[in-house]
């Protein structure tokens, strides 16, 4: 019995918003919408890729990797979630629990560490516009995005070790809507000490580093669009990145305080983490795609055709 008191529990309670019983209805509803939204947008931009050869770059090689993650982080909250939502029945599984932790810890450290490659990509097509071909070529965009997801590999399963070594008895009740890392080790009735240490440091290359590299890049590109001669070129060159700039400052302003700065309250841990769970994967399709005049082309080229021969 007393290994079992100390071992992770078979089975775990999801609160979720049930202190909010209220708002359970409309939530689900938009997570619905948003979960229907998440999965075209960010289908299209992969299918879009694959078809047009013109956005087989390296800009959009990296933003289908986005999307991917996006897509990921799609399916593993959101069923959970819209499940605790509709149903009594709020309980995980212990290892669906610790899967779900892992895959989402591991989804977003490569996210942060893609919006950095994302940026080196900017930086290069605008500071070394001549030499962009010559130093994105094929192959270091699939080492920079096997680094991204290896770096994401790597933290999310020491994390998830280690936790999976905390002893856990008595209550077995998450006051959230997945199963989350730090929410994990809250649970836990022993000295979380090293695991709360380990979360923070293995966060700084993520959401302090990867940051900070995203800064170095923008101050570059800044200094090099303000010595362009025309206006036009300079309005050009930033909306080029004022899509990714966005996407940045909405994915890692969560994320820094989330795991840097934990919430004063589990109601503030939750919503924050229902704006990336839920609200960040429907938005970066369309902060991407609504000022994109490529993509816009893309669907031209790709619906003409099939347009054309309905009319006919």
């Amino acid at each position: 019995m007393e290994g079992e008191n100390v071992s992770f529990p078979h089975t775990v309670v999801l609160l979720g918003f049930s202190d909010h019983p209220w708002l359970q209805m409309p939530l689900s509803g938009l997570v619905l919408v948003s979960c229907m939204l998440t999965l075209v947008g960010n289908g299209s931009i992969i299918l879009l890729s694959l078809l047009d050869p013109r956005l087989q770059t390296p800009m959009y090689f990296f933003l289908d990797n986005l999307s991917v993650l996006d897509l990921c982080v799609t399916c593993i909250t959101i069923p959970q979630l819209l499940s605790n939502l509709w149903g009594p029945d709020k309980t995980i599984t212990s290892w669906g629990c610790i899967t779900q932790a892992y895959l989402f810890h591991l989804t977003g450290c490569t996210e942060c560490a893609l919006l950095a490659v994302m940026a080196f990509d900017r930086y290069v097509a605008i500071c070394r516009p001549l030499q962009y071909t010559l130093i994105m070529h094929s192959w270091l965009c699939v080492q920079l995005a096997v680094m991204a997801w290896s770096s994401g590999l790597a933290n999310a399963l020491l994390q998830a070790t280690l936790t999976l070594q905390l002893p856990f008895c008595g209550h077995h009740t998450l006051d959230h809507f997945f199963c989350e890392v730090p929410v994990l080790i809250k649970m836990a009735c022993g000295d979380t000490t090293a695991n709360e240490l380990s979360l923070t440091v293995g966060a700084i290359p993520f959401v302090l580093a990867a940051p900070l590299l995203v800064l170095i890049s923008y101050t570059f590109i800044t200094r090099a669009v303000l010595k362009l001669p025309s206006a036009a070129g300079r309005y050009k060159a930033l909306s080029t990145c004022s899509s990714h700039l966005v996407v940045v400052i909405m994915f890692f302003g969560p994320s820094i305080y989330m795991y840097l700065q934990p919430p004063a309250n589990n109601t503030q841990a939750k919503f924050m983490s229902f704006f990336y769970c839920v609200i960040t994967p429907v938005l970066n399709p369309l902060i991407y795609t609504l000022r994109n005049k490529d993509v816009k082309r893309a669907w031209q080229r790709i619906l003409q055709p099939l347009l054309g021969g309905v009319k006919s």
